[in-house]
């Protein structure tokens, strides 16, 4: 999906929505239920370059494997640690949903009404791929993705903490999936089936308002 080529410009903004939407949403969440380190920390923006790893971006564009910077979250600061933990994590991936059911709306709303251009509807599908892809990348449960912490938040806390102790070797097993493509069978589907579920809804909405 990522690396340089023809479309390459167009791969440009998908990566900066996606990668903007899911910082942001973590550290909305967090100062929502009672961390204010990511608004010390001036992340509660909407500002790309508050949010990029100009490194991470380079590798996210040239390869399936990258980063942006993460939110500092101090989860101890949460009114409820368990479910703190919980919500801050998933309002990431979530917020790439939102931004992926967006830009399918947007692509069908503009392409009824003939006001699609060839340079705005590529722009919109890979919007929609990228973010569809950083949702299940994400939601994976190996530290440190946010599904690792969802995971954490409902475990035990024996398990929890194995989890957690995980987390020095997690990027070494990511780059691992994503050299070995071992997660390719998995991943691929998932993408897919929530691409038609949006797909669904979307007709749903634009057939019956």
């Amino acid at each position: 999906m990522f690396g340089f080529g023809p479309e390459f410009i167009f791969k440009i903004p998908g990566l900066l929505i996606a990668l903007t939407v899911h910082e942001y949403a973590h550290a909305r969440a967090a100062v929502w239920l009672g961390d204010h380190t990511p608004k010390t920390e001036g992340r509660l923006t909407l500002n790309p370059i508050a949010h990029l790893d100009p490194f991470g971006l380079i590798m996210l564009c040239i390869s399936n494997f990258g980063w942006a910077k993460p939110v500092n979250v101090n989860f101890y600061n949460l009114k409820n640690f368990r479910k703190g933990l919980f919500w801050v994590s998933l309002a990431g991936p979530f917020a790439n949903f939102i931004t992926a059911f967006l830009s399918c709306l947007i692509y069908v709303i503009l392409d009824n009404t003939g006001l699609l251009s060839i340079e705005l509807e590529k722009v919109l599908r890979i919007s929609f791929l990228i973010n569809l892809s950083l949702v299940v990348f994400n939601l994976l449960p190996i530290p440190p993705l946010d599904g690792s912490k969802i995971l954490m938040s409902i475990l035990p806390d024996k398990k929890a903490y194995f989890l957690e102790r995980m987390e020095q070797y997690g990027v070494f097993i990511l780059m691992l999936l994503v050299v070995t493509h071992i997660f390719d069978p998995i991943f691929d589907p998932l993408v897919r089936i929530m691409a038609i579920i949006i797909q669904v809804l979307v007709s749903l909405i634009v057939y019956y308002v």
